[in-house]
């Protein structure tokens, strides 16, 4: 069984997350157009699950303005092999600083020998099912572009400002882009998502 509760963060608006009981499964943003990706089977609501005592621990030190390590918590969310380079790389930015998607791809091609593209990665990104945790929101485009996220842009640009690590150089998407366009649907994809959970056991 999947369960499943939510955190009210003091900037972000609302956070969901999910577990199986013994490690966190699935971590997303009220917005998040990816809202419940990686979950397959039916979630239960259970607020009082021992494990999510120390996901709200953890979150609130961080939104205190500590910086503290996602490996503390047990991250059980299913993953290829690829998305779990991604997300190892991710665990690595350190709190307070940005890297790049082509700077994910060169790592893992370094890893193994592979070709990658900062495409593949942006899309691995992209799909992060640990939002927050693990940090996607830290990962920016070339150039410094504050290109997609599934929490939309100014979900990104709060917890960037949040750690200090909002650059003036940052730009993002223009309005009526293919980027902003997705940003803008993220409501739709979010409430088709949620009727997977039985509207009974809804927040």
């Amino acid at each position: 069984m999947m369960y499943y509760t939510d955190y009210e963060t003091p900037i972000i608006g609302t956070l969901t997350f999910a577990s199986d009981g013994e490690g966190l499964c699935g971590c997303w943003f009220d917005n998040d157009r990816y809202f419940g990706y990686g979950i397959d089977e039916r979630m239960e609501r259970k607020d009082d699950l021992p494990f999510f005592d120390q996901v709200r621990a953890w979150l609130d030190r961080y939104f205190a303005g500590e910086a503290p390590d996602p490996r503390e918590l047990p991250l059980s969310a299913r993953a290829t092999e690829f998305q779990m380079r991604v997300r190892k790389a991710m665990l690595d930015i350190p709190y307070g600083q940005t890297t790049t998607y082509g700077a994910i791809a060169k790592r893992i091609e370094a890893e193994t020998g592979k070709r990658q593209s900062a495409r593949a990665v942006g899309g691995a990104v992209g799909h992060n099912p640990l939002c927050l945790i693990v940090p996607c929101h830290r990962v920016v485009g070339s150039n410094d572009n504050l290109t997609g996220f599934g929490g939309g842009i100014d979900t990104k640009i709060k917890l960037l400002e949040h750690e200090h690590a909002m650059k003036s150089t940052f730009k993002r998407p223009k309005k009526g882009t293919a980027l902003e366009g997705i940003e803008g649907a993220s409501r739709l994809v979010l409430e088709s998502a949620k009727r997977a959970v039985p509207e009974a056991e809804r927040p």
